[in-house]
Formats: C-alpha cells, structure tokens, sequence
C-alpha cells in the first residue's frame, strides 16, 4: 500500500486551485500584468506596520488570547458597530488566522460525514474545497446570468436544502461575479433558513467595496436576536493585508467557548503583534479604504468599458468587489483561455472554471491595480481578442 493509500479519500480528493495553477504557470515573468489573485496591488499602510513592528520591540511574543486580544475584539465590535448601526459586543468577536482560517473552524463546528453545506456560485473554490475536506458534501446553487446580472433564484436555494443541510453560505459581494444581494433579497434568505432551522454563514469581506453606497446590504441589517447566523471576515481586503493573515469570526456569543476550543486546536491564537497591526487598521484606516474604493471605482469603469466595447465579451460592471468575470465569444474553455493569455499578450487572469463546473467559459480579473496597468491589460486583452477567430 502506497502512503498515499493510506490517506483520508476526503482529502485526497481536495482539488488543486485552478487559480494557483495558472499563477503557477507565469508567475514572474517580466512585463506580465498579473490580475489573476484577490488582492490589490498596495502594500499595507506604514502606520499598521509600525504598529506591529513597536509590539515586536516591546517584547510582545508570547502564547495570547485564543479569542483575540481584547482591545482588538473591542475594535473590531466597533467598527462593526459603526457600520451596521446596531449594538455589537466583543463577545460576539473571535479573531482568527485569516478568513480561511475562519471558514474552516466554522465548518468544523457545524458539518461533518453525511451532512451538506448549500452555497451560492460561482464562488471562490476554497469554501467548498474545505467543506468537501470536512467530510460534508458541498451543495451549488447557481447564479442566473440575465445578460447584465446576476440573479439568485431564491426557489432554486430553498429546494438544496435538505434535511441534511447544516448552513447555507452566502458570499455578498460576491467573489468572482460581483454580485450583491440586496435588502429584500437577504430577508428573504433569512426567512428560508429560519424556516428550515439551519444556519446562515455570511461571508461580507467585500462589503465596504460597493458602488453605489457607502457599503453594501448587509445580514447585519436584517438579523434578529437568536438567528443562527455567522459571519467570517478578514482584514485582508479593506486594509491590503492579505499576507498578514488575520481575520475573525462574529458569532453568538453562546458559541464562544465552542470556537475558543476549535482556536486553541487549530492554531491556538494569531500573534499579539500582528493583532496590534490590526487595532492600528481599525482605528486609523477610513481613509485608506476610501482612497482603495474610489480607486477601485475608477479601475472597474475602465477595464469593464474597453471589455465591452469589443461587442464580443458578455460582461457588466459589477455591483461590489474588484472583480470582472466575463466570457468571450468563441472561448468555452477559460483554463486553456487563461494559459495563452498570459503567453501571449501578458495578462493573469483566473480560469473560470476554478468557481464554478458551469462557467468553464469564463475569465476572472482582479482589477484593483494602479490605473496605468489597468488600462494596459485591458489594451492587451483587447488586442488578444480581436485575433481570435
């Protein structure tokens, strides 16, 4: 027997990233434009780096929190606060080890052999490559495409769940369409998973990245005492600390002892002086995610525009993120689309394929990069298309 034979099936089975395959391929390469990855193109500000760095000299480099240190559980209670408008206590607060991180000690504590966890996609792959690791059985529930959205059949969603359903996991904004549920749209999955008496896992990472407000719809908005609803963030996003690796967990707080055990056995608790990075964010970050969204904004008029202007690509500026997902006329298959791109004309982008079986046709971009680059990839993908056939 091979050692590999004597692995558990569920995690040999996890997929390998569509999305890493292709970085793999032309990572490095000079004059490449890479909008293959999540993550925008700015360093982390000075001012969080700094703040990491005096813990770091202050000799703040022992066993912490499993929770999280308090202040920055009471930040992160505050911004939430702030945002949404509605009384938040640290209580509910659980720093992690990233958004991931947090996704998967959710998984852990509500799905396992025999049980299924429904999703809204295309989505990025990670929730339901680790659901599938877990044990449970991840459960799709499609986007329609109308021609300039996307739209969630919220009938479709009420007919995955079955009596082995644990948690409906909903991305909004949604990583890779855009796609933000709206105020009625979120009260009505509320309504369909009280019904069915399972949770809800909000996953609003992307909130702040919202185009026609100052945030998007939030579960926040429409949430009632004793809701079994969860909510995975990170601060990768809103302060470019995607390497840094902190995220954190909203929960009720009857769940914290549960989560406090799930931390101390996975990770046992983010480092203190990394924590203090995030406390900096929080507190002196608003304009730094102001500066990121409107800059974002004007990168996704771009991209999109030159995109559509071809007539041959089926896209539509997206409501939140700092995504395009699009599909070429001709093009149905994204991976091999993806592979000669970057060949051919210097461009990153994720294969469809890797959010969802039924967009094996389409292209992701990250558009949240300097402008002159912007335009310069959306130049060069133009220039690609109109060679195809």
């Amino acid at each position: 027997m091979s050692l590999l034979q004597r692995l558990r099936p569920a995690a040999l089975a996890a997929p390998e990233s569509g999305i890493v395959a292709v970085i793999n391929h032309a990572r490095g390469r000079d004059g490449l434009i890479p909008l293959w990855a999540g993550e925008g193109d700015l360093a982390t500000p000075a001012f969080i780096a700094d703040a990491a760095a005096r813990s770091l000299q202050e000799g703040e480099t022992f066993y912490t929190w499993q929770r999280g240190i308090p202040e920055l559980r009471q930040a992160i209670a505050g911004y939430t606060q702030r945002l949404y408008g509605r009384p938040t206590s640290p209580e509910r607060i659980f720093v992690t080890g990233s958004g991931m991180h947090a996704i998967q000690l959710v998984l852990t504590a509500l799905a396992g052999e025999g049980d299924e966890v429904v999703f809204v996609s295309p989505l990025w792959p990670n929730f339901a490559a680790a659901a599938g690791v877990s044990g449970a059985k991840p459960v799709e529930v499609p986007l329609d495409w109308t021609g300039s959205q996307w739209r969630l059949d919220l009938d479709r969603l009420r007919d995955a769940i079955t009596p082995r359903t644990r948690a409906v996991f909903v991305n909004t904004p949604n990583n890779p369409t855009g796609w933000t549920a709206d105020a009625q749209t979120i009260r009505d999955i509320l309504s369909i998973t009280r019904e069915a008496g399972v949770f809800v896992v909000a996953d609003e990472i992307y909130s702040r990245f919202f185009y026609a407000g100052d945030r998007a719809p939030s579960f926040h908005d429409a949430m009632a005492d004793g809701d079994a609803l969860v909510f995975v963030n990170s601060f990768s996003k809103n302060w470019a600390m995607t390497g840094w690796r902190v995220g954190w967990i909203e929960a009720p707080p009857e769940l914290g002892q549960l989560i406090e055990n799930l931390v101390q056995y996975s990770n046992s608790g983010v480092a203190t002086f990394m924590q203090r990075g995030a406390v900096a964010a929080i507190e002196g970050g608003e304009a730094f995610i102001e500066t990121q969204v409107a800059r974002a904004a004007e990168a996704r008029r771009i991209f999109t525009g030159a995109l559509a202007a071809t007539n041959r690509v089926s896209i539509a500026p997206p409501d939140g993120a700092f995504y395009a997902f699009f599909a070429i006329d001709g093009i149905t298959d994204g991976m091999r689309a993806a592979l000669s791109i970057a060949d051919e004309v210097g461009v990153g982008l994720a294969p469809g394929a890797a959010f969802a079986p039924n967009t094996q046709g389409h292209l992701r971009a990250c558009f949240h990069r300097r402008l002159d680059q912007v335009e310069e990839s959306a130049a060069r993908l133009v220039d690609w298309i109109g060679r195809q056939p």
